[in-house]
């Protein structure tokens, strides 16, 4: 059964990592000017500005570098308490998920995780949200 999320910022290049989601890939923008991988998506490159992006796929291993756990309900949909991490991915970016078969009481500075996928559903649909698994 998909659990009920928050929606989800949508449109634009916000659908396009919605759509490799829901096929079951990771995928984020790679800039083919200055080789940086980055997060959240944007229509243009941040670092060097331009607009040559293109999406690569990633490997979904990292390490959990932050974490914190949300005691007060901020949505419906999400009773407390919602335990978030930030991952350190291997191709560099920083993504912040929530952790998946353990809580912030089993985590330990640059915890190895993985990446696994749940269903989810928002106003908008059922979509599989990225999250991570002790590696």
């Amino acid at each position: 059964m998909a659990q009920k999320r928050p929606d989800r910022t949508l449109g634009g290049v916000h659908d396009t990592f919605w759509q490799y989601c829901n096929q079951g890939e990771l995928r984020l923008q790679s800039c083919s000017r200055c080789n940086r991988t980055f997060w959240p998506p944007m229509p243009v490159c941040d670092t060097c500005g331009t607009f040559d992006l293109e999406w690569k796929p990633l490997s979904g291993r990292g390490k959990v570098v932050s974490f914190c756990t949300f005691e007060r309900q901020y949505y419906d949909e999400l009773p407390p308490p919602v335990d978030c991490i930030v991952v350190k991915l291997e191709e560099g970016p920083q993504f912040l998920s929530n952790p998946q078969g353990f809580t912030w009481k089993d985590i330990s500075f640059e915890l190895p995780v993985k990446l696994t996928f749940i269903d989810c559903e928002d106003a908008a649909g059922p979509f599989k949200l990225p999250v991570f698994e002790r590696a």
